[in-house]
């Protein structure tokens, strides 16, 4: 069995800017991270490891018990600072810029008096970021939560790890249903994300299966596995190379390697290592 490693993928740079920052933290034991970090469960746990505090990324209201906080990649909305100055918490903020970027295009667009349509996953902790500071907004997902909005303006933004296809497809519907209304789109799906899903289609049309390397509760991991599945190719999804089963592979001659953003490089060559492992185990086929 062959394996092809995807030519974009793993950390992006946002994910490694706030790594390093909280490695240059010197007494961890101070600082409360405002969430997860990142959604790797590996890189969390070496984090608590290390020292730091964490508030539940569903639960953050009550006030921290160390005198700093550290915002994460995802980023946090203005009233959410606001309410943390009032703790008198000094902020460690380690938000991804292109995260401000989807913040900034939100807020401006609600500027031009227009109702906000975010593409993302509800409930996702960068949606709920940027939608708490939004006064007249929908979240949009899936086709069936597109409507007319009765609404005489619209501005469109996306989560940044949105697939572009979907995105697209999306905005289409919002436009067929919504032919009286003023749109404009801000593109905030960010540039390493369409790297990586242009990256996955090419390696999509290369192999018989993929394996995608990622934390269970990562939403550009699970995207990353929807690509594959929009274009019928099977995918396998793990965290780490003890979740490989030999048996996935009894069919399979050639295997993609794609990770998620938060996925640490060691993680992904242990499960290339895995793969080439498996490989060697695989019976030989003979030649008719």
């Amino acid at each position: 069995m062959q394996v092809l490693r995807a030519t974009e993928m793993g950390m992006c740079f946002g994910v490694r800017d706030a790594l390093h920052i909280a490695s240059q933290i010197p007494d961890p034991t101070q600082v409360t991270i405002h969430g997860e970090l990142v959604h790797n469960a590996q890189v969390n746990n070496r984090l608590t490891q290390a020292g730091f505090r964490k508030a539940p990324e569903d639960d953050r209201q009550s006030p921290p018990e160390t005198p700093m906080v550290l915002i994460t990649a995802h980023g946090i909305s203005n009233a959410e600072r606001g309410r943390l100055r009032t703790t008198n918490t000094r902020m460690i903020d380690t938000t991804c810029p292109l995260v401000r970027r989807v913040h900034d295009a939100a807020l401006e667009l609600q500027a031009e008096g227009r109702h906000v349509l975010l593409i993302g996953k509800s409930g996702h902790v960068e949606v709920q970021g940027i939608v708490e500071d939004l006064n007249s907004y929908h979240v949009i997902e899936h086709s069936q939560q597109v409507e007319r909005f009765g609404y005489r303006r619209l501005g469109i933004v996306c989560q940044t790890t949105m697939p572009t296809d979907r995105v697209a497809e999306l905005c289409a519907q919002i436009r067929q249903d919504n032919p009286q209304a003023d749109i404009r789109l801000v593109d905030t799906v960010c540039d390493p994300t369409k790297r990586r899903q242009r990256a996955m289609l090419d390696l999509i049309g290369k192999v018989d299966a993929v394996v995608v390397v990622g934390g269970r509760n990562s939403n550009n991991t699970r995207r990353l596995v929807q690509l594959c599945q929009r274009h019928r190719t099977p995918a396998m999804r793990v965290e780490c190379a003890q979740d490989l089963q030999p048996e996935w592979f009894a069919d399979v001659n050639t295997v993609g390697l794609t990770a998620g953003t938060s996925t640490l490089d060691e993680t992904v060559d242990a499960v290339h290592q895995a793969l080439e492992s498996l490989s060697l185990q695989q019976p030989q086929k003979q030649e008719d």
